[in-house]
């Protein structure tokens, strides 16, 4: 199963790679002038285009302010450090998930020992 995703500005444009790498569509918010838009304009262009949310914006992971129902998917990456490889590697474990585990209307917060979903 092929999913669309949209990068947040605040991941590395080498994670467009592993999207690639692993059969599915990625676009940066950056590349569609998106960087610096408030969250909310962020997610519905997410939501127009039909594509998962992935960021490290923890204001993402408030299911109060962005239900779950109102959107296809936000993944918030959680590295225990901050770095491209742990980012990379992140993204590279929950795409390992996306045939077992639905993504659409659902909050993925991605851990290196685990993933928490909230639907």
């Amino acid at each position: 199963m092929s999913l669309s995703f949209k990068l947040d500005e605040n991941l590395p444009d080498e994670a467009l790679n592993v999207f690639s790498q692993a059969g599915h569509r990625a676009e940066t918010a950056l590349g569609e002038r998106l960087g610096g838009s408030k969250d909310q304009k962020l997610l519905e262009a997410c939501v127009a285009e039909g594509r998962v949310l992935i960021t490290l914006d923890l204001d993402f992971s408030d299911i109060r302010t962005y239900p779950p129902a109102d959107h296809c998917g936000i993944w918030v990456l959680r590295p225990q450090r901050q770095s491209i490889g742990r980012v990379l590697e992140l993204v590279a474990g929950a795409l390992r998930l996306v045939d077992i585990e639905p993504v659409a209307q659902r909050l993925w917060i991605v851990e290196s020992d685990r993933v928490r979903i909230r639907e």
